[in-house]
């Protein structure tokens, strides 16, 4: 571990197999063809980053967690777990529990395609947000064209923590990157509102019309910060996504060296808030997590591994 009074944690990494008949893929993620837990901790111990949150790719396992969860019981100091649901199964209160008593989970998962039609009050999207509430598991939602949708359920979820993936706004896979990706920043902003809301700085860098270290996406950014303030904000790579537009070092030195950040700000923005907010430190340190926004995200302290 590189620093354990202040560690640098990413709020989002992928892991996956190459495709095969026992794992099949179920789809196809931009990325390299093969990212294992030894490929992502080799990544992360080049460039200094502690611990992350391992997300099981819905894109090759949908809603099958086995590789992640065989990722956490090789590098359970290094990796808390968070997968994808179907919030329309008809179990979907049963299916929580279970992920919640898991070793090494932290959180649960919803991806609202933009393509999809997705309306406020779908039933299954408020059974799985007050599961979610019921077990003390942060929500992660992917949410691009539907913040509308996302901010009705944090409305009727204020029990829920409910996170926004990749600062609510849809980016691109590959270049090029779109002529305005911060044309709905001012929906984003307008979340800040919801006292349970807390969003993902995730794949900023895929935004930028520059070169890192990304000057261009810094306005959007302090934006942002102001409205939700940093104990809201979590700075992840969405590794391996990003990889057709800059590297994990420089997803993570982006922040890492950003003259934007005193010290105090980028450890806050690069782990504190992320520690409270799921109640877990790489290495095993098990917060006891204060009041935050007036809702108490705690919980559920217990031992990940």
């Amino acid at each position: 571990m590189h620093n354990r009074e202040r560690p640098i944690i990413d709020a989002q990494v992928h892991t996956y197999e190459r495709d095969h008949p026992g794992r099949p893929w179920q789809g196809f993620l931009v990325g390299p063809a093969e990212v294992t837990g030894d490929d992502m901790v080799a990544a992360m111990d080049e460039v200094g980053v502690d611990g992350a949150l391992l997300i099981s790719p819905f894109a090759m396992y949908r809603y099958d967690a086995s590789f992640a969860v065989s990722v956490y019981a090789a590098h359970s100091r290094r990796f808390a777990l968070i997968k994808p649901f179907d919030p329309h199964a008809p179990d979907i209160e049963k299916q929580v529990a279970q992920w919640a008593e898991t070793d090494g989970v932290v959180g649960a998962r919803v991806l609202l395609d933009e393509f999809d039609d997705w309306q406020h009050d779908d039933s299954g999207l408020h059974r799985f947000a007050a599961a979610c509430g019921e077990q003390a598991l942060p929500l992660n939602m992917y949410a691009p064209g539907h913040l509308d949708v996302f901010a009705e359920l944090a409305r009727a979820h204020p029990s829920t923590r409910l996170v926004l993936d990749h600062l609510g706004l849809l980016q691109p896979m590959q270049p090029p990157v779109p002529e305005d990706p911060f044309e709905n920043i001012d929906q984003v902003l307008s979340l800040a509102a919801l006292d349970n809301v807390v969003i993902k700085i995730s794949g900023a860098g895929t935004l930028s019309h520059e070169p890192f270290p990304y000057p261009d996406i810094w306005p959007s950014l302090l934006r942002i910060f102001e409205r939700f303030g940093l104990s809201r904000c979590l700075c992840g790579t969405d590794w391996t996504r990003a990889v057709e537009l800059l590297s994990y070092e420089q997803g993570v030195k982006a922040f890492t060296t950003s003259e934007n950040l005193d010290d105090s700000d980028r450890a806050t923005l690069m782990g504190g808030s992320l520690m409270e907010i799921y109640d877990w430190s790489p290495g095993g340190d098990i917060l006891a997590v204060p009041m935050l926004g007036g809702m108490n995200i705690s919980g559920r302290l217990r031992v990940l591994w």
